[in-house]
């Protein structure tokens, strides 16, 4: 398994905003989201990869084995995927995002118009969950006090 991208490909590099996932543009299309896939729905939907990942992102960490990683503890990634991962992931999912979410079992109906910095709303964090990933705000915002 390679985490390789060449100089040339890498300003196509996009992070989930669920998970934080990195990877390309083109590896998202092709197969998702290794992660959140089942409830995002990347594969094949350019729409949805434009309006839930985003190419602003600070820091990088690749896990090779995220499940005895100290730093994907750390980072609370220990139930993710080996891949590498955004540290801090910054986006606004912008006025198209209700028609993909609608894909997302019927969450949202077409009226509505949400807007985030990846928060997401507490109802799709819901259904995130109970599809079993695991949402954590990658924004900076862990919802944790500093100490």
């Amino acid at each position: 398994m390679s985490f390789y991208v060449p100089p040339s490909q890498q300003r196509t590099l996009r992070a989930c905003m669920v998970c934080s996932l990195v990877q390309l543009h083109s590896k998202f299309m092709r197969e998702g989201c290794p992660n959140c896939d089942n409830v995002l729905n990347f594969r094949g939907n350019n729409d949805a990869i434009q309006e839930g990942t985003s190419q602003v992102f600070e820091g990088l960490i690749t896990l090779r084995d995220p499940a005895t990683s100290w730093v994907a503890r750390w980072q609370r990634l220990d139930s993710y995927v080996p891949g590498t991962y955004a540290v801090k992931v910054t986006g606004s999912v912008g006025y198209t995002c209700p028609q993909w979410l609608v894909g997302c079992r019927g969450m949202f109906g077409p009226a509505n118009v949400i807007f985030w910095m990846v928060q997401l709303p507490d109802e799709f964090i819901a259904r995130l969950e109970d599809s079993g990933v695991k949402y954590i705000p990658r924004d900076g915002s862990s919802g944790e006090e500093e100490s």
